[in-house]
């Protein structure tokens, strides 16, 4: 098995993952949230209006300050949503993991072994896969 053949199996693993299932539950009842979707169109389309404001020659700066407000509020409601936050959750819980993965194939490419080494470690002290500037790891 070539090296890309095992990286779309380790793409199936990843979708059959517990974490990974939660966050698409959570994207789903994102999706089918009404009020939830009707909240991030509302955002979306005053956005909108913001950028074009902002694109005029002389855009009028109370309008974009009402537009700011109007965002801030929206933006606070959507994120207080339920299922925005369960979203959210589930969503970091993927991204963690998802790091810890890529950390453990940049720490092999960089000749590391990848049976015995610690994402988690990496985390701790802050290390971005070049070794160039470090001051050790302890």
């Amino acid at each position: 098995m070539d090296i890309i053949e095992l990286a779309r199996e380790l793409g199936k693993a990843i979708q059959q993952d517990e974490d990974y299932i939660a966050m698409e539950a959570a994207r789903k009842a994102n999706d089918d949230d009404e009020e939830l979707q009707g909240l991030i169109g509302q955002f979306n389309l005053i956005s909108t209006a913001a950028e074009h404001e902002q694109g005029k020659d002389q855009p009028n700066e109370q309008t974009l300050q009402g537009y700011g407000e109007q965002l801030q509020q929206l933006y606070n409601q959507i994120m207080q949503n339920v299922n925005m936050a369960r979203f959210e959750q589930a969503k970091t819980v993927m991204d963690d993991k998802m790091n810890a993965i890529i950390a453990i194939l940049a720490a092999a490419v960089n000749g590391e072994d990848p049976m015995t080494f610690d994402p988690d470690a990496e985390e701790e002290h802050h290390c971005g896969g070049d070794c160039s500037g470090c001051h050790g790891c302890h």
